[in-house]
């Protein structure tokens, strides 16, 4: 099917929906709305479609900037992945920075097309559109329009005239220009208000609403002290009128579950209804133990005629007036956020849409169903382990693929078959933060005083917010079980421990537990911005070998969402 066939079946199918126009009765729910890694959310409803779309940051991960849709606002699927090639930023082979990339989109739909607006911070800060005329396809959004941004969290706004202009933050200053779609060319610089005296005035957002413009910016930083302020003004450049009742969301200074509420997004619904999705971490006050990083949460509010919004406060469970479930969405290119995997890489499949890997990966290192052995993904090591040395380039690439940790409880696991000839030839799993935070279970191949000894090494690389003794073990793999596939499981049973065990893939009864750490380990440090992401990997540990290794029954379940102190649910 060609792109413009594409293009008409789903405004087709869009068209021949039924309307979800018309409300339950406020239904209970639960946040975090996408949880796991997607921060800085921004949001767009699309009525001709009835439609709700959300995209989030994904900094150096690749593919980026998920696009997810949703008509119930309940049930979301991964319809595209907006970053999904490198002719779209080559700039991702030379950044080395773990927190650099893409930094604080804004979503926006005007005229039948979709908009992007995101700054890249890697050699140099660029600034980014993307556009697409079909969300569920990879391949229709666009390569980017480059401009000159400044700064950071550029948004994106049509004013009535059809002057597009560009709000984003740099200097501690909040600043508007021009932007020219045609060229990328920007005009000169108005600098708008910059809060209420927080730091680090960030993330704008201009509506404009009876008569008014209205910013709302991030203020405090993104940490405790993170909070949603807003102005108005009757002119585009101001003066500006505080909101009298400013912050208008946060939970700072608060004993709460969800904390760093901040970075926030306004849209309105089909029925009128207004909605405010953010950026929080599920920590409480401490603000130490955060594996999962800065999730995405979900108020309702309300936005009267000539008034200022008013959005409810977050917390793990709220009421709001949802439309009918709904999961009636045309198509896309992954599934839905709240499901498990089941990946067994069958003959003919891909790697999951919402796989992710850390920079650009050399495709030649990850093979679906090869003819040799079907039903597995072969991994080529890669010559650097995840951590890699003080000589590792970004482009020098990391055999290693993974997923968002999405549940406070969770059970992973992947069959590995690895028959290693080199010493230091290592395939395993790994809790993923960055490369200078990651806890990792290995199947290596040793040299010992005794010879070359087959083993699971348990390590961990950092230490985040743990303060106590690393753990860490080298086990020797029992010799009944050498030369048979092997289970490597990471489990979360508590939102404080992950335990990692293994065990021959025929005979899961014999499993051994090898480690235990603690999530603070993965929580903030090196990856403050990000997330946990959970996989597996091959490396040679900078050794001569070259043995691939063969995952297979790829599986990770949901076992439980904490969203308060001591509460869990269900997660699913």
């Amino acid at each position: 099917m060609g792109l413009l066939s594409k293009i008409s079946a789903s405004f087709l199918l869009a068209m021949a929906a039924p309307s979800l126009g018309y409300p339950t009765r406020n239904q209970s729910y639960t946040n975090p709305l996408f949880p796991g890694w997607h921060s800085d959310p921004t949001c767009a409803y699309v009525p001709e479609q009835d439609t709700f779309f959300c995209v989030t940051s994904t900094f150096i991960a690749f593919p980026g900037l998920p696009l997810y849709a949703s008509r119930d606002l309940q049930n979301w699927k991964l319809a595209s992945n907006i970053f999904n090639r490198p002719s779209q930023i080559p700039d991702l082979r030379i950044t080395d920075g773990q927190q650099s990339g893409i930094y604080a989109p804004t979503l926006r739909y005007h005229e039948g097309k979709f908009y992007l607006i995101v700054s890249y911070l890697g050699p140099q800060t660029k600034g980014l559109l993307f556009t697409s005329s079909d969300p569920y396809d990879d391949a229709a959004w666009s390569d980017p329009l480059e401009f000159a941004v400044h700064g950071i969290d550029p948004n994106i706004f049509w004013d009535n005239d059809g002057t597009v202009y560009v709000t984003s933050a740099d200097n501690q200053m909040i600043q508007q220009y021009t932007l020219d779609l045609k060229t990328g060319a920007i005009g000169p610089v108005d600098y708008l208000w910059n809060g209420t005296g927080g730091v680090w005035p960030e993330g704008p957002h201009v509506y404009k609403k009876d008569g008014y413009y209205y910013l709302m910016i991030a203020e405090g930083g993104t940490e405790l002290g993170h909070s949603e302020t807003m102005a108005r003004s009757r002119n585009r450049t101001g003066p500006w009128e505080p909101c009298p009742h400013n912050p208008l969301l946060s939970n700072k200074g608060t004993s709460e579950y969800f904390q760093t509420v901040g970075h926030a997004d306004l849209f309105q619904d089909g029925n009128g209804n207004w909605w405010a999705v953010a950026l929080s971490t599920r920590s409480g006050p401490e603000w130490k133990n955060y594996p999962m990083g800065r999730e995405t949460v979900l108020a309702p509010a309300t936005w009267k005629k000539g008034e200022w919004p008013v959005i409810q406060p977050v917390r793990g469970q709220m009421q709001g007036p949802f439309p009918r479930p709904n999961k009636g969405l045309p198509r896309g290119e992954g599934g839905w956020i709240k499901q498990p995997d089941e990946v067994d890489f069958r003959p003919g499949s891909s790697i999951p849409a919402h796989f992710l890997y850390w920079r650009y990966p050399k495709i030649g290192d990850f093979t679906v169903s090869p003819q040799d052995h079907p039903n597995t993904l072969r991994l080529t090591p890669s010559f650097y382990n995840l951590t890699g040395t003080a000589d590792f380039k970004p482009d020098d690439g990391l055999s290693l693929v993974m997923r968002r940790q999405t549940d406070t409880l969770f059970m992973y696991t992947v069959d590995v078959s690895f028959d290693p000839k080199v010493a230091d030839e290592e395939a395993g799993v790994t809790v993923f933060l960055t490369q200078q935070q990651h806890i990792d279970l290995g199947i290596v191949l040793l040299q010992t005083t005794d010879g070359l000894s087959l083993s699971f090494r348990f390590r961990v690389e950092g230490r985040g917010n743990y303060e106590g003794p690393l753990p860490g073990a080298t086990v020797p793999v029992p010799k009944e079980w050498q030369g048979e596939t092997i289970r490597l499981e990471i489990q979360a049973v508590s939102d404080t421990e992950y335990v990692f065990a293994a065990a021959p893939a025929r005979h899961l009864a014999q499993k051994k537990v090898i480690g235990s750490a603690n999530t603070l380990i993965v929580s903030g440090d090196t990856g403050r911005f990000t997330g946990s992401l959970v996989g597996a990997y091959a490396t040679k540990n900078g050794g001569a070998g070259s043995t691939p290794a063969y995952i297979s029954s790829w599986r990770y379940e949901g076992q439980g969402q904490m969203i308060d102190f001591g509460r869990v649910v269900p997660s699913y």
